[in-house]
């Protein structure tokens, strides 16, 4: 074999090599990011498990205006049997919607930066989670069928999950995504929140060195800014209750809901916050719960 030879043979292999390491990277790339949604979706769901009775009294609370005594009166008149029902598609909605918010808003921001690397890092930043809230609003109907089966009007006409979903079809697929509008603004927004702010609480919390330190940092990070972002968005909450908890009517717009649900509140806007206070201890538990758990479930994959 001449000289040139193996040197071109040499050349060959090298960069086979080199496609062999490359091809490695990029399933590892791929895996790193499943393990986003993956995290994020165990994260929502030792959440949901834990809070789901939390959330019940405070959509009562939202969609009667009511305080807490009486709120807790009505699941106790409810029974047992009917503390958890609609705990389904929460189940299914909020540990997907966790998991694609994680996921997606890794995948956008690895995006922007490898294809626009000029663009701000607090503007890449902002387009992530907004895009990422965006894709989230495809599991609506989940968040949907939950309004219809957690309000006491619908215990006798809606059986089920399953059943829910099968009566709404006679009303057409726009049913399906009712109150749709007040959702794009929730998630876009309290994304940009939590995703710019949940680190910079860490960093002014005191140092540790422990993996029960790191977890309650955590914990603390996420449930400070989860608090927030559900008490500055509550009304936006309520308004997508008032739009919701309809079925198979004439389709209120935002402001049409607005302007309802104050009347009905006796023009009083300290009313649309009713439930405020149990909605963001359940938020601050919530959020403090997935963003620990996202991180150790993180930490355990990676």
């Amino acid at each position: 074999m001449t000289a040139a030879t193996q040197t071109h043979v040499a050349t060959d292999l090298h960069r086979h090599k080199l496609s062999i390491f490359r091809s490695l990277q990029l399933s590892g790339k791929h895996q790193d990011d499943f393990k986003e949604f993956l995290c994020g979706w165990g994260a929502a769901f030792i959440n949901i498990s834990l809070t789901f009775p939390i959330n019940k009294v405070i959509f009562r609370q939202m969609l009667d205006g009511i305080h807490l005594h009486a709120a807790v009166q009505q699941l106790k008149l409810d029974g047992l049997y009917y503390l958890y029902r609609g705990y389904f598609p929460p189940l299914i909605q909020k540990t997907v919607s966790v998991s694609v918010m994680f996921g997606t808003y890794n995948e956008y921001s690895q995006y922007i930066r490898n294809s626009f690397p000029s663009v701000p890092s607090l503007l890449s930043l902002s387009i992530s989670a907004i895009l990422a809230g965006s894709t989230e609003a495809l599991l609506m109907p989940f968040e949907r069928i939950q309004t219809l089966l957690q309000d006491r009007q619908y215990h006798h006409r809606f059986h089920n999950t399953f059943h829910a979903m099968w009566e709404l079809r006679r009303f057409g697929v726009k049913e399906y995504f009712r109150g749709l509008t007040p959702i794009l603004i929730r998630n876009g927004s309290s994304n940009v929140l939590f995703f710019g702010f949940r680190g910079k609480i860490k960093e002014y919390l005191p140092p540790s060195h422990t993996c029960f330190g790191h977890t309650f940092q955590d914990f603390i990070s996420g449930a400070v800014i989860g608090a927030l972002i559900s008490t500055l968005f509550y009304p936006v909450n309520v308004i997508k209750a008032k739009m919701q908890v309809q079925c198979g009517t004439r389709f209120l717009s935002f402001s049409e809901a607005f302007a309802l649900t104050y009347y009905e509140r006796n023009c009083n806007i300290q009313k649309l916050f009713c439930g405020v206070h149990i909605n963001y201890t359940r938020a601050f538990l919530s959020w403090g719960i997935i963003n620990s758990s996202y991180e150790r479930l993180k930490t355990l994959l990676y």
